[in-house]
Formats: structure tokens, C-alpha cells, sequence
């Protein structure tokens, strides 16, 4: 059923609304079906400023998507990112009754749901509670308490909140769109399926998604998530930096960013020039490719800087094995691997949404700055705690077992059956001979 099940992600971006649709094909790979795209006018910094523009967009991109995929969308795994989101931890318990059992995935899950509970600041809401480690009984350290015997559930939980009038917002253009929300993402978390293999996630990486707007961060330690973080910095900001350190048009300013741009100015030559058209009557300008990427290091150089501290800040920047990983759409910046490894001594690589996928007609899908959408698409089909998938896994073969020991202590055996049948023929025949058929 998994198979024939299609799930669509949309991702509403600073720079554009992203829709796919796909499905896992025979080998457990992702096949995208359909894709479609759209200019983001309402959003700034991953927030939604313009309702009516942001539906155009959604509307304009979802129809292109059902075009390209012949299936008619409704529900859709959404994204959601901006310098709102904030993340806590805290800790919750439970006191279990029936002492003598064991400590079933109910109970985990009733720790969890607690947790949706506590008190937010005002104006804002939970939208993810993530466990880290349990406590069983003050026996701490624990990855998962299933199976083991206790009274006392504790766990400490990594809460992600965010603006409660940011999520409405969402909610409203999805719902004018004529679509429903299946599950609303954290942006860096869906990045996190498409682009992170297990074991970079168990040794310990930090994922950093440059959008538009903003840079995302997800740190993961023993396969767990640890830290989350917004920069509300991204590519729209040295575009910006462009256009008036150059004088040009925003249109000019991006192209320059996106075909010549290079994020270490050494890599640049001193003598390659570009020559880009002049306004109304006015001669042709020459720009320096030199100064351009004079500009952009200036401007990477404060992003990633502050990258670095809340690395620091999260406490695990001596247990990144894995280091940095780069992606988003401003991961395609020139030199900006080596440019990340130079300012926090981290290895680092850029992720591409490849390992998921399988043979498609959209190779554009295989770029970092569809990292979100396909993870959107992933989580259809994926936890986002790997402890999740593991429980759903055990509890489906717990009940299926369950039911087929319901099913053999309701059916009698051969045996017994077959000696009911030989008694109910003798009945039959006795009370025949006596009515003298």
C-alpha cells in the first residue's frame, strides 16, 4: 500500500513556492511525478506578508504540478521556517499504574502528547516535541524505554515553537489554495530526510539550509535532534548587497550572484570583467568579478560566522564527526564549502537530494535548493525520529500477532472440529431413523 500511496510537499519558500508530487517506486525509492513553481511575492524572511500573493503563487504552482503529473492535489505536506521559530528544552514525567508491565509505545506517547501541553510564551505555539533521552525510574541514558520495567517516565524534550498568527498564516493561504494540511514541518527537519544519511546523523552533523530569507539550522548527535536555529540571514541579502555595491537592477544583481558570484574573492581573477547592459540610452557597465566576490565573501563571511556561534552555543561543536552540511539554494554559491571549512574548522560537504531518489524525469528535482520539497514528499513516508518509525514497526507486528492468537484460541483445532462434525452426523442420523425417513 506504501507504494501506491503519493504524497505532495509544498514548499513555500522566500524566493519561490515549491510544489512536488511523488511516490516510492519498487526499489523503496522516491519517484517524483510531478513538479511545480511559482515566483514567493508575499514572503519575506520565510514568513508570510501577503496572503493574497502567496495564494497566486500556491494556486499558480500546484496547477503546473498537477499538470506535469496528472493527479489532482488536496492535501500536501507543508514547510514552515523564519526567525520566529524558537527552540527550548524541557522536561516531562509520567507515573505509570500497572507497575508490573512494561513500558508499552502508549506510554511514550501519552509523555509526548503531555508535552504539547506546557505553557508557550504568548502568541506562540509547539509544533514539534522531540525527545532526546529517557529517564527510567532515575535511571538515566536511555534511548527508548519500550520493553523495560519502571514506574517513573521522564524524558527531556526539544521543543520547537513558532508564531502562533505565522501558522495561521499558512494555514489561511493552503486553505484559500482549496487544499488541507497534512503535517506542517519544520523546514530544517524535512531538509534534514532528504539530504542527511544515518550514519552522518549518529555521528554528529550540523545541517545548515540557505534560503532566501533566511539559513537554517538542525543539529543531530546520536541520531537525534539536538539543536535548532534560524539566522534570518540568506541569499536575498547579498543579492541586496549586490545591487548597491555595483548600482544595478535586483534582476541584474541576482544573475551576477547566481553565474559569477564566488564566496572566497582569491578564487576570482583580476583581470575578468563582466559587461552588463546600461539603463535608457546610457553606455554598457563594466563590473569586476574580483569586486563582486569582494562583496559576497563580506557578506558569507557574517552568515557563517554566525552559524558558528550557535554551533557553539548548542554545546556540540567538538562532537560534529560528521561536520557541516551545506544546502538550499545558497548552497550553490562557488567556494563556499571551502569557505565554511576555513571560518569553522568543520568538515564540510554540500547536500544534494540524490540518495532518496530514484530515476525521474525532473533532474532539476536533484538540486540543494529542493532539498525542503523532497523532504516534505520524504516525510509521507518517513519519521522524523528514527524511534518512531521503530515503534509504528513493533506495534503493527505486536497486533498483527495479537489477532492471529485471537484467531487460533477462537477456531477450534482439526481435530476437535472433526470430532464435532462425526458427533452432529451420528445426531442427525439417530433422529432420522426415529421419524422414519
Amino acid at each position: 500500500m506504501e507504494k501506491e500511496k503519493i504524497i505532495v510537499g509544498l514548499d513555500i519558500g522566500t524566493t519561490k513556492i515549491c510544489v512536488l508530487v511523488g511516490k516510492k517506486n519498487e526499489y523503496g525509492k522516491l519517484e517524483v511525478l510531478g513538479m511545480g513553481k511559482a515566483v514567493s511575492d508575499g514572503v519575506v524572511r520565510g514568513m508570510v506578508t501577503n496572503i493574497d500573493k502567496t495564494v497566486i503563487a500556491i494556486e499558480k504552482a500546484v496547477k503546473e504540478a498537477e499538470d506535469s503529473s496528472h493527479i489532482d492535489i488536496n492535501v500536501v505536506n507543508v514547510g514552515i521556517a523564519g526567525r520566529h521559530i524558537k527552540s527550548t528544552l524541557h522536561r516531562g514525567s509520567i507515573t505509570r499504574e500497572a507497575v508490573d508491565e512494561e513500558i508499552t509505545v502508549e506510554d511514550v506517547a501519552k509523555l509526548t502528547s503531555d508535552m504539547y501541553r506546557i505553557v508557550t510564551p504568548p502568541g506562540s505555539e509547539i509544533i514539534h516535541a522531540m525527545p532526546q533521552n529517557y529517564t527510567v525510574d532515575y535511571e538515566g541514558g536511555i534511548k527508548d524505554p519500550v520493553g523495560m520495567s519502571g514506574v517513573k517516565l521522564e524524558a527531556d524534550f526539544h521543543i520547537i515553537t513558532a508564531k502562533t498568527s505565522a501558522i495561521n498564516n499558512v494555514y489561511k493561504c493552503i486553505k484559500r489554495a482549496g487544499l488541507e494540511v497534512d503535517n506542517l514541518i519544520l523546514e530544517p527537519l524535512s531538509s534534514s530526510l532528504a539530504v542527511l544519511s544515518d550514519d552522518e546523523k549518529e555521528a554528529g552533523v550540523c545541517l545548515v539550509d540557505i534560503g532566501g530569507g533566511t539559513a537554517d539550522i538542525a543539529i543531530f548527535y546520536d541520531s537525534i535532534i539536538r539543536h535548532t536555529a534560524v539566522i534570518p540571514f540568506g541569499g536575498n541579502i547579498i543579492t541586496a548587497d549586490i545591487k548597491q555595491g555595483c548600482m544595478v537592477m535586483e534582476h541584474q544583481a541576482e544573475l551576477l550572484k547566481t553565474k559569477f558570484g564566488k564566496a572566497i574573492a582569491e578564487e576570482a581573477g583580476t583581470n575578468e570583467l563582466i559587461t552588463i547592459p546600461g539603463l535608457r540610452n546610457r553606455p554598457p557597465k563594466e563590473i569586476s568579478v574580483r569586486n563582486l566576490a569582494y562583496i559576497i565573501e563580506a557578506r558569507m563571511e557574517e552568515i557563517i560566522e554566525l552559524i558558528h556561534t550557535e554551533i557553539i552555543a548548542s554545546g556540540f561543536q567538538d562532537k560534529l564527526a560528521a561536520g557541516v552540511v551545506v544546502t538550499g539554494g545558497g548552497a550553490q554559491l562557488q567556494y563556499i564549502k571551502q569557505l565554511f571549512e576555513y571560518i569553522t574548522g568543520l568538515d564540510t560537504r554540500i547536500g544534494y537530494p540524490n540518495e532518496h531518489l530514484g530515476k525521474g524525469k525532473r533532474d532539476e528535482v536533484k538540486s540543494p535548493m529542493h532539498a525542503t520539497g523532497v523532504g516534505l514528499v520524504l516525510a509521507g513516508f518517513k519519521a522524523l525520529d528514527y524511534r518512531e518509525e521503530y515503534h509504528r514497526v513493533s506495534k503493527g507486528a505486536i497486533s498483527t500477532a495479537t489477532k492471529q492468537s485471537n484467531k487460533k484460541d477462537k477456531q477450534p483445532s482439526d481435530f476437535f472440529r472433526r470430532m464435532l462434525n462425526k458427533t452432529k452426523g451420528l445426531l442427525i442420523d439417530d433422529y432420522d431413523s426415529k421419524k422414519g425417513y
